[in-house]
């Protein structure tokens, strides 16, 4: 197997699925976003700076209820232009652009996501499987992204710096439960522990992955910052 390779996210003047992008800066980086045709929707905290002619509305999200009540929130924001839009997260890291080609689709874990094209799909999934100390044996969300409507772009933060690897057919890696960022959509996630033990007759305790297992690519952020109790991200 490959080892994991960084993801170098320095890029000016993109254009994919109708829009111009840019990603800049080191420690804590800017995504602006030139908006003609298309629209963009992002969750409202990321927002940065955007010029005055651009309107900002709601963008009702599938199954807000559902999710509002395990933390999410009932609508996410989008952006018209004409006009430029800018957004950052407020944790060092690096913005990654997942470019998705019409009928593709992408898994992100919860509160990485920063901004996509109105024309994707977006829904979410109670990941229940994956037992540990990190998610307190109960679970958690995986964000949904699928372009059914048109090539589209993901735009997510990576905490820390990100690392991708493309597993062939059957291909593993054990990944750190805090550790993993996406997948694709061939990628299959389950939970995987090792018991821990000192000698032949000692006792010892369990260590659990995440093992992902291909064809396709994983990417791997190398910090973890917990979502705070409550948080409504």
């Amino acid at each position: 197997m490959d080892v994991p390779q960084p993801i170098s996210t320095q890029i000016h003047d993109e254009t994919w699925a109708g829009v111009t992008y840019h990603i800049r800066g080191e420690l804590v980086p800017e995504l602006q976003v030139d908006l003609q045709d298309a629209a963009v929707f992002f969750e409202h905290h990321t927002l940065l700076w955007k010029q005055t002619h651009v309107k900002i509305e709601l963008r009702k999200m599938s199954g807000a209820i559902k999710r509002k009540i395990a933390g999410g929130e009932f609508f996410v924001t989008k952006a018209v232009g004409p006009g430029r839009i800018a957004f950052s997260r407020d944790s060092p890291g690096q913005l990654i652009p997942l470019h998705l080609s019409d009928g593709g689709g992408i898994d992100v874990r919860e509160h990485q996501f920063v901004a996509a094209t109105d024309n994707i799909d977006f829904s979410f999934e109670r990941i229940r499987g994956v037992r540990n100390a990190l998610f307190t044996g109960s679970g958690f969300f995986m964000d949904k992204f699928r372009a059914k409507h048109g090539d589209a772009i993901v735009w997510i933060h990576g905490h820390g710096n990100v690392f991708a690897v493309d597993l062939d057919d059957r291909e593993s890696i054990d990944v750190e439960p805090g550790g993993w960022l996406y997948k694709d959509l061939s990628v299959r996630m389950a939970a995987h522990t090792s018991g821990l033990r000192a000698g032949f007759f000692a006792g010892g305790g369990n260590f659990t992955w995440n093992r992902f297992t291909g064809p396709g690519r994983v990417a791997i952020q190398t910090m973890y910052i917990a979502p705070l109790e409550g948080e409504t991200e």
